[in-house]
């Protein structure tokens, strides 16, 4: 196993760069904005000389789940998040919009193209340095900890060692892809919710005998043993639960959740279906879809034969079925300023899912913000705080201030901002005060700051 300590060069904080360990897509937009503040950056990415359990290649910013970063509409929660990292020039939005796929109202991309992209322009920037291989302990001088929810052992002790206290747990999973040409287009038909936006979507209907039935053999379906640790210590994040354990928790509940079939009608009937599968575009091609919303602990083979009881699907050819893995993050309440700062280091900064934010948007934010401040410590600045009536400011006050007890990962969400100072009945608008108020205070924030 190619390992490495990097903590123990004998230099003064002054003359070493900054550490950033992690080359997800907090890692990889932290890297950028130390490097773009002109400071110079070490990126430590540990693939391809070692892969968890989720990764496939060997470049920045996988996307190992979906491929969409949530809702393009700057009076939605993902939405403005993009808005504001385009404010703060963000390379991981930045290239995202570059490599945009259609999928409706959603910001997706083509996940290959994405990954290739953001990796060569890392690499050609001149005060980035990659290495590759694994980081067995955290290194002195500022680092930025971007490891991600599959930080790998020896790290993790490390960090556990730091910390003082263990990890929370919780249990995520990718959606199956399916090729295009497999799908049968006889069935499925094209359309978004309510007509919003291009129609991007495959959606493959079921009536209502199709859908209790493809019900049944979710709820008896074989599943993926878990370890003995993993059994005692997984808690499923409810905004990403497996298929399998929605069935299982009534007859309507996916009915009530992927599979709802409100705003959708059959194009060539004017019927809207019972239940209806949707697919979501994976590449620019369209030789690619997602089954979106469809994580799953099935073994392979039981996810094969159920998934192709789905109308349209009967023939589908799987390119990479789904797969369910662990995520860790720290108790950040208890443990971190909304700096992203550690409390007992504040040299050591973290970002990501690691940190207890949730999705990819929050992770590049998260990085955003990380990769500022450590920047702002190297040239002895002092670290900032986002406004928190922005949206990042907001998720990132809310992991840092949240009840320790009770702490879980959190999305980006308007529920979590400061209210408006009038009651506001419409949530269109009031959604879009939030909007106007966030990228006015940010805009505001960066001229006081530059």
């Amino acid at each position: 196993m190619d390992t490495y300590d990097i903590g123990t060069k004998n230099l003064t904080m002054e003359q070493q760069p900054i550490q950033v360990i992690g080359g997800g897509l907090a890692g990889t937009e932290a890297a950028w904005q130390i490097a773009q503040a002109g400071v110079p950056v070490i990126l430590h990415e540990m693939r391809p000389k070692r892969f968890s359990p989720a990764h496939h290649t060997e470049h920045l910013a996988e996307l190992v789940c979906s491929n969409s970063f949530g809702a393009m509409a700057s009076d939605r929660a993902a939405g403005l998040l993009h808005e504001e990292l385009r404010q703060l020039g963000s390379i991981v939005i930045s290239k995202a919009d570059e490599h945009a796929v259609p999928a409706g109202g959603a910001l997706a991309v083509d996940r290959g193209q994405f990954g290739q992209d953001l990796t060569q322009t890392l690499a050609s920037h001149p005060l980035i340095e990659f290495r590759r291989g694994e980081v067995s302990a955290i290194p002195e001088g500022i680092v930025v900890l971007a490891t991600g929810p599959l930080t790998s052992p020896d790290l993790a002790e490390d960090l556990r060692r730091f910390t003082g206290m263990e990890y929370l747990s919780f249990f995520d999973a990718a959606s199956p892809i399916i090729v295009g040409e497999s799908i049968n287009r006889d069935v499925a038909f094209m359309a978004s919710r309510y007509d919003k936006g291009e129609a991007a979507y495959l959606n493959c209907p079921m009536n209502k005998e199709q859908y209790l039935r493809f019900r049944e053999e979710l709820c008896i379906a074989e599943q993926t043993e878990l370890k003995g640790f993993e059994r005692e210590t997984a808690k499923f994040f409810e905004a990403c639960l497996p298929i399998e354990e929605l069935a299982q928790r009534g007859e309507d509940t996916m009915r009530y959740g992927p599979l709802k079939p409100v705003g959708l009608s059959d194009t060539r009937t004017g019927e809207r279906p019972y239940a209806v599968v949707q697919l979501r575009q994976e590449d620019k091609a369209g030789q690619l879809w997602n089954m979106v919303g469809f994580q799953t602990n099935l073994r392979w083979g039981e996810q094969k034969r159920i998934f192709q009881l789905i109308p349209s699907l009967e023939k589908a050819e799987f390119v990479r079925l789904g797969v369910m893995h662990r995520n860790t993050f720290v108790n950040a309440p208890q443990l971190m300023h909304p700096t992203l700062q550690f409390k007992e280091r504040p040299t050591l900064l973290a970002a990501g899912q690691l940190i207890g934010t949730e999705g990819y948007t929050a992770a590049a934010a998260g990085g955003c913000l990380a990769g500022i401040n450590a920047a702002r410590l190297a040239l002895g600045k002092e670290a900032l705080v986002l406004p928190p009536t922005t949206m990042m400011g907001a998720l990132l006050e809310f992991i840092s201030s949240a009840s320790p007890k009770h702490f879980q990962p959190m999305p980006p969400n308007f529920g979590i901002f400061p209210e408006l100072g009038a009651k506001i009945k419409s949530k269109q608008e009031r959604y879009g005060r939030y909007r106007d108020r966030s990228l006015t205070d940010l805009a505001n924030w960066k001229v006081n700051h530059n």
